[in-house]
């Protein structure tokens, strides 16, 4: 074998074990950046960590869907999400009807009280996120705290997580989104781009800041955020101390929102 052969199969064989090495960090998005502060935003010492990150909504504490709109516009300027007029807009947190929120529920003698109040929707954060499951360029996968990511980059905008997801989370870009942000915008969460899917992501971003959740902020203790496996966090008091429904908890999804009701 004379040497330019020789060197040929060495720059081959090393090229071959490149793209391999490659295609299973693809394929294993949650290991690749399991090391990474929530959302993949880096470590810094004021960033916030959890086994497993879940909310619980305390509705009692609001009275109508006026008391939402100062939690929704803290989410929306934080993540620059436009304001689309018609069918076609952009919700990371946004209200509905009992009947729709928990269309699962069989209780014909809930209170009138109850069906009548309107509930906070958002991303519920799955343990077992049927989005990931369906997305063919794994632009969404699950953190290994249990938040439940996208690459923009990746979404080739087939909108199979949106046909996978069962409460209606996600939004498509079917516009530019940059046309229709209110002033003055969030330059420190980047913008996104016509054809790609968003959807809240428990504010990682914020985490690894040592931050709360917009939402979580804004809403003075209605809200609160913490690590489900921690039997001494402020959520996991909250579930034992008050009775808590989930959304389409017989899906299997194991989401993590929970409301207090």
């Amino acid at each position: 074998m004379n040497t330019n052969r020789r060197k040929f199969l060495k720059v081959a064989g090393l090229s071959a074990f490149a793209l391999t090495s490659g295609l299973a960090q693809v394929a294993l998005p949650e290991t690749a950046n399991a090391q990474l502060a929530p959302g993949g935003y880096g470590n810094s010492p004021k960033s916030l960590h959890a086994k497993r990150w879940a909310m619980v909504i305390d509705t009692r504490l609001f009275k109508s869907a006026d008391d939402y709109k100062p939690l929704i516009q803290a989410c929306h300027h934080a993540h620059n999400v436009p304001d689309i007029p018609g069918n076609k807009n952009i919700q990371w947190l946004w209200v509905d009807t009992y009947d729709h929120v928990f269309p699962d529920d069989m209780n014909e003698h809930m209170s009138a009280k109850i069906k009548g109040t309107v509930f906070p929707l958002l991303c519920n954060h799955c343990t077992n996120p049927p989005c990931v499951r369906v997305c063919p360029t794994q632009a969404t996968y699950k953190m290994a705290d249990g938040i439940v990511a996208m690459d923009y980059h990746r979404c080739i905008g087939c909108r199979f997580c949106m046909a996978g997801c069962p409460y209606g989370a996600r939004s498509f870009n079917f516009f530019d989104p940059r046309k229709f942000m209110a002033e003055p915008t969030n330059p420190r969460f980047p913008t996104r781009m016509i054809g790609v899917v968003e959807k809240c992501t428990f504010c990682a971003e914020r985490l690894a800041q040592g931050l709360l959740p917009a939402c979580v902020e804004a809403s003075n203790g209605k809200i609160l955020f913490g690590d489900l496996n921690d039997p001494n966090s402020s959520v996991r008091k909250a579930l034992a101390e008050n009775y808590s429904i989930r959304r389409k908890p017989n899906l299997g999804t194991q989401p993590g929102v929970y409301y207090l009701i």
